[in-house]
């Protein structure tokens, strides 16, 4: 069993994630940290070379992130999207989608001093952009969960919901 954490940008799915797995004992693997140590370069350089190049690199790494038992692993924004990766997911983990609403992802985002330079850019659409994004993405992240988790609580209070599901199997 594993647990991955799905959602927007910014919805909290590292923070929550470190939560989870320290009241687990479980290690935190990050699909973001881990493109980047395996390309060598920042989300950001990486995805302006090609999204094709950046895709093959996010299946990869998530290939292997969930081969582990017992982890809890923070899914970038975007890598759920991808059906292969989808298949991968579904195997043995319990899926848990971060939801918000886009004028809270905003303020979150334009919030967040490392945004800019460290993740893909968002094109310019600013507010108009995440609600473009999120009525294209969130089927898919309601599709792809077994768990929809509203991120407006605290982190400690969501990982206090998903530690109590696995209590048992824990």
């Amino acid at each position: 069993m594993r647990i991955i954490l799905i959602g927007y940008r910014a919805s909290g799915k590292t923070t929550l994630g470190r939560l989870v797995a320290d009241q687990l004992d479980w290690p935190l693997l990050d699909v973001d940290r881990g493109i980047e140590q395996q390309s060598g370069m920042t989300l950001k350089s990486l995805f302006e070379q090609g999204e094709t190049q950046y895709r093959e690199i996010e299946r990869q790494v998530v290939a292997q992130m969930c081969t582990q038992d017992r982890t809890v692993i923070s899914f970038g924004a975007g890598t759920i999207i991808e059906p292969a990766n989808q298949r991968i997911a579904r195997d043995g983990s319990l899926v848990v989608y971060l939801e918000l609403p886009a004028e809270e992802l905003w303020r979150r985002i334009q919030a967040d001093p490392n945004s800019a330079t460290t993740r893909p850019n968002l094109s310019c659409g600013g507010i108009n952009e995440v609600v473009e994004m999120l009525e294209r993405r969130s089927p898919v992240y309601e599709q792809c969960s077994d768990l929809r988790l509203d991120a407006t609580l605290t982190p400690e209070q969501l990982a206090t919901k998903i530690v109590s599901i696995l209590e048992p199997e824990a």
